[in-house]
């Protein structure tokens, strides 16, 4: 039986996804996650359950040290554990990305510095280190501007400024958003960059030994302009003349081997306008939340089962299936309490659509992105044709009523003060 490390966030959506792939393909499954390391002792758990993802040197030291038999393969389930992975498949000497690769692509900073060092289509970009002032860039910006934190992902601390005074905002507010997400932030600083005006897309794909192999094209059809970024639809086939998506392939193949990834699964996002394909990010992961079930129909198997049989080196069915398909990440319109939901059964009813997941727990605080970066929940769609997806997804959606509710009640006044006995 294969044996294969698995890397789960106590806070991840797919855990269940990749489990129940596990199940199906046999292979056994050596957990390891990264539960509190105070709690997880006095809960009987294992080293390996209270892992400092983001600190991989550590993690890593730990995982060689308690497992005591051979792997097979090490697989992170989402970006919070990539690099981890890539550092103990080489330590491990199996195939997989080099630790070096993985942190180059993930830093947005050193990833815009890649695309220019190889004379990819690049934003203008400047580096501001934490502390100082934003002011002093001014004379080398041009507005817009995208204000970014370094390595956070899900559209988490992204804020578009327009002028001088909306650009201090954004930087006092990213700031704190990395601050709270990463614990290298002061070390880190942040990245602005030009505005990109565009089409937003998103290719899944597989390298093999520096190879890539295409699974989905997705167009986001909704505009993505800021001063926010929360993505929504993500729809396939794409709706792109062929010849642009030969060339987002084609480009997406040539910054992986310009950073040196080589292997497993690939997120790439892109921009499309009148000068052409802009790299907004190239990830060495899959697609993110349960957004990977829009494409079950497609393989012909799950996205996680796909990805599973690459690492343990089984063969790949081939699927020709036909048709279109389309997921809606459901978005959180405000901060506050989730209370609950009307219309699901209504949502559920609309035709085209397979399934409505919610993710979102009652009683649990939410936020939109730029300070979250979760969603309510999925909606899926399957249709003749992209466009009869896309307006199933929408349908659904609008039948849909959150209830969520403000962090704090207002507080009744005070009842007027009285003399009277």
């Amino acid at each position: 039986m294969k044996r294969v490390l698995l890397l789960l966030p106590t806070t991840g959506y797919r855990n269940a996804d990749f489990l129940a792939a596990a199940k199906k393909l046999g292979v056994e499954i050596v957990a390891a996650a990264d539960y509190c390391h105070q709690l997880a002792p006095s809960w009987g758990m294992a080293p390996i359950m209270a892992l400092h993802f983001d600190r991989p040197e550590q993690a890593a030291d730990t995982v060689l040290r308690e497992i005591k038999f051979n792997l097979d393969g090490v697989l992170a389930v989402d970006d919070s554990g990539i690099e981890l992975a890539a550092l103990l498949a080489e330590r491990l000497h199996l195939p997989g990305n080099s630790a070096h690769a993985v942190r180059r692509v993930r830093d947005k900073l050193a990833f815009r510095r890649l695309l220019r060092e190889h004379e990819f289509r690049c934003p203008e970009f400047r580096y501001l280190p934490s502390g100082e002032d934003p002011g002093t860039l001014l004379p080398r910006l041009k507005f817009p501007v995208v204000v970014k934190a370094r390595r956070l992902s899900a559209s988490r601390g992204v804020i578009r400024a327009d002028d001088s005074g909306q650009l201090v905002q954004a930087v006092n507010r990213v700031r704190a958003i990395q601050s709270r997400a990463d614990r290298d932030a002061q070390e880190l600083g942040l990245i602005i960059e030009g505005f990109i005006s565009g089409c937003e897309y998103a290719l899944e794909a597989v390298l093999d030994q520096g190879e890539l192999t295409a699974l989905a094209l997705f167009d986001k059809p909704d505009p993505l302009d800021g001063p926010y970024f929360e993505e929504t639809l993500y729809i396939t086939p794409s709706r792109l003349p062929a010849e642009f998506q030969s060339r987002i392939r084609h480009e997406v193949a040539r910054v992986c081997r310009s950073a040196g990834l080589t292997d497993g699964p690939v997120h790439a996002e892109m921009r499309v306008n009148d000068l052409g394909i802009w790299l907004l990010e190239v990830a060495p992961r899959s697609i993110g939340g349960l957004c990977g079930r829009v494409l079950t129909h497609s393989l012909g198997m799950t996205l996680e089962e796909l990805i599973l049989r690459r690492v343990v080196g089984e063969a790949l069915p081939n699927s020709n299936a036909a048709g279109a398909a389309g997921v809606m990440m459901v978005p959180i319109p405000r901060r506050g309490i989730y209370h609950g939901v009307e219309g699901l059964a209504e949502a559920r009813a609309v035709p085209a659509v397979t399934e409505v997941t919610l993710t979102v727990e009652t009683g649990q605080i939410i936020a939109p992105p730029p300070d979250g970066a979760s969603y309510l929940g999925f909606i899926f769609a399957r249709a003749a044709s992209p466009a009869e997806a896309e307006n199933a997804l929408r349908i659904a959606h609008h039948r849909l009523h959150f209830d969520i509710r403000p962090e704090y009640a207002a507080m009744a006044a005070p009842a007027a003060y009285s003399s009277k006995r």
